[in-house]
């Protein structure tokens, strides 16, 4: 749907799957995408933090295991949006907030694989 500009024929494909499991990451990430293609930041970070703190819990579910590395398929969504949410607390004038988020997802992976240390470094 996205690909063919179908754009809000998706985004109500993806919150119908969100009926069916709210807790779902992916489709929050897949949100947030939607959402900041339409440069509606304050609701790309909600749905890309949500994303976020749905992939923490499954961690501390998982006991915190360390590492948590980009490199395996289904950590990539997870890590991927912490990523956009960096990007758009940088946006929001929320550095504060965007280097905690930084240094949370080096904790889970340390080799920084989508580059999220330097975004920091970035004026707005």
């Amino acid at each position: 749907m996205l690909a063919a500009g179908e754009i809000e024929i998706a985004r109500d494909e993806v919150r119908w799957l969100l009926e069916g499991c709210h807790d779902f990451l992916e489709a929050h990430k897949l949100l947030g995408e939607i959402a900041s293609a339409d440069r509606d930041v304050p609701l790309a970070r909600g749905h890309f933090g949500y994303a976020v703190r749905i992939g923490q819990q499954a961690i501390a579910r998982a006991g915190n295991p360390r590492p948590v590395p980009y490199r395996l398929p289904a950590n990539q969504p997870f890590h991927e949006a912490g990523k956009a949410l960096v990007l758009c607390l940088i946006e929001l004038d929320k550095r504060e907030l965007a280097t905690g988020v930084v240094e949370q997802l080096l904790s889970y992976d340390p080799s920084d694989p989508l580059g999220v240390r330097p975004l920091l470094a970035t004026k707005p």
